[in-house]
This record gives structure tokens, C-alpha cells and sequence, in this order.
């Protein structure tokens, strides 16, 4: 029974990424359907609009209407977000020019949540009385990580280790070591499944479904993906085991190590 409550409320994140096959699906729906009166269970993903319609939660709940309530979320798309921004901010009864707008968009993805709350901060910046600039932006709103590692990876895809020591060293003022090399060995981890996937003629709808990301991680991960070939993928996921043994056995600092790491992906 809940506790201090009439019911207990249960969030369900990506199904689909465990219950990928029709087997697993079928005992899912099975455990589901027994739920008692005192819980309330609300599955949420990220899919494209497109797949929304076919997508096997939304036709069972479609067999379930009496029971099971759908409703759908469209975020807009990674080309679209500008322009979302700009129209957010006439909202919040302010402006922001097209370039301070793009700059907002390659920080947020499509986080159309986290881009209301810094236009605001950026509009409470300027005090409503002229738009909003790229100076305004760099020195409000903070770069999210994960859009940081993207960056990284992307200079370290080009050999620019000028570029990538920078993002680093950033990364590193504002996060613990430990958490950054967790979100680089997740990203170059998602690239080599990525790879994988495209070298056998997927495509971004397919990353995504297959490693349960979003629709915006999918499509940045294959871009970075297709800069890189398997063999080299493989390669730095091995150093990366490497670095990930030297740390832990106290042969050499994380922040040295990921300096290290640089040099030797820019080459």
C-alpha cells in the first residue's frame, strides 16, 4: 500500500530500450495490466513525431482507452529551436537577436524547458530595455555539459586540440573529474554503437531507437559518428579502459589523463 497517500505514483522512462522485442513486450503489458487501484504508472520516451502514431505503447493504449490515457509532447526540431527562441523571448515580452538566439540553441539542443528559464535570466540581464546578444549569452547562461562533451569530441574529430584542451579545461572548472570522464566514455561509447549501426545502412531513427536516446543526441552522435571509422572508435575505447585502470590503480590523476588523452586523439 502507498505510504501517507491514497496512491502511489510510479514514472517508467524509455521503455522501449528494455522491452525491445515481442516476447519481453507481451509479459511487460502482462505485470502492467495487474497493477492495483493504488498505483498510477506514467511511461514516458522521446520519438520522432513520425513514429509516434506505430509506436507499440501507443497501440496498446489505443486496445486500453478505458484505462490508459496517451498524450503527445512535440519538441521542435534542432533547426527549428532559433527561431522557438526567438518567439519564446517576444513572449516573455522581450527580444533577442538571430546570433544570440543561435548561439542559446547550440547550448540547450532542443531543451525547450532549460532555454525559457536563460531567457529569462537573460532578459532580467538586460532589464527588458534593448535584445539580447551574444555578449549577454556568454555571460549569463552556462553551457550545459552535455553539449560541452558533444563540442570536445567534435574539436578532438578534427585535430583541433587547441579547441579541445579549452572545452576541457572549462568542463573541468565546473564539473567533478569523475563525472566528465563518465559523459566522455558514454559519448565515445555511443559512437562506436552508432558506427556500428551505420555501417550496416542505419541511419539516426535507428540509433536512436537502438541505443534509447534522444531524437537530439541520436542525431549529433551519428553526425560525430560518421567522422570516424570503427577501427579507430575501437582504439580509443581501449585507451580509454587504459586510462580508466591507471586512474583507479593511482599510476596517474584523471585531469592529467584526459590532457594526455587530447594530445594523442589531436595527433
Amino acid at each position: 500500500m502507498p505510504f501517507l497517500a491514497k496512491r502511489r505514483l510510479v514514472l517508467l522512462e524509455n521503455p522501449s530500450s528494455k522491452y525491445n522485442n515481442a516476447s519481453t513486450r507481451k509479459k511487460f503489458f502482462e505485470y502492467v495490466e495487474k497493477a492495483p487501484d493504488t498505483t498510477r504508472l506514467v511511461m514516458y520516451e522521446s520519438v520522432e513525431p513520425k513514429d509516434a502514431a506505430k509506436h507499440w505503447i501507443v497501440k496498446w493504449a489505443e486496445k486500453n482507452d478505458k484505462k490508459i490515457q496517451t498524450k503527445a509532447f512535440i519538441l521542435p526540431k534542432l533547426r527549428d529551436m532559433t527561431g522557438w527562441i526567438v518567439n519564446e523571448a517576444k513572449k516573455q515580452e522581450g527580444q533577442i537577436e538571430p546570433r544570440a538566439a543561435e548561439m542559446l540553441k547550440d547550448m540547450v539542443g532542443v531543451d525547450t524547458r532549460q532555454a525559457g528559464m536563460e531567457i529569462a535570466k537573460l532578459l532580467a540581464y538586460v532589464n527588458w530595455e534593448r535584445p539580447i546578444n551574444t555578449s549577454d549569452v556568454e555571460s549569463v547562461c552556462i553551457v550545459t555539459s552535455q553539449q560541452s562533451v558533444f563540442d570536445f569530441v567534435d574539436a578532438l574529430s578534427v585535430g583541433n586540440g587547441k579547441i579541445a584542451q579549452h572545452l576541457l579545461h572549462r568542463l573541468l572548472e565546473s564539473e567533478d573529474p569523475f563525472s566528465l570522464w563518465g559523459m566522455v566514455i558514454r559519448q565515445f561509447r555511443l559512437l562506436l554503437q552508432a558506427r556500428e549501426i551505420l555501417d550496416g545502412r542505419g541511419n539516426k531513427d535507428d540509433v536512436a531507437r537502438a541505443l534509447g536516446v534522444h531524437p537530439f543526441v541520436a542525431e549529433k552522435t551519428t553526425g560525430q559518428a560518421n567522422r570516424f571509422n570503427v577501427e579507430f572508435l575501437e582504439h580509443v575505447y581501449r585507451k580509454l579502459l587504459s586510462i580508466d585502470e591507471g586512474v583507479k590503480t593511482g599510476q596517474i590523476t584523471l585531469d592529467l589523463a584526459l590532457d594526455t588523452l587530447v594530445v594523442e586523439l589531436s595527433n
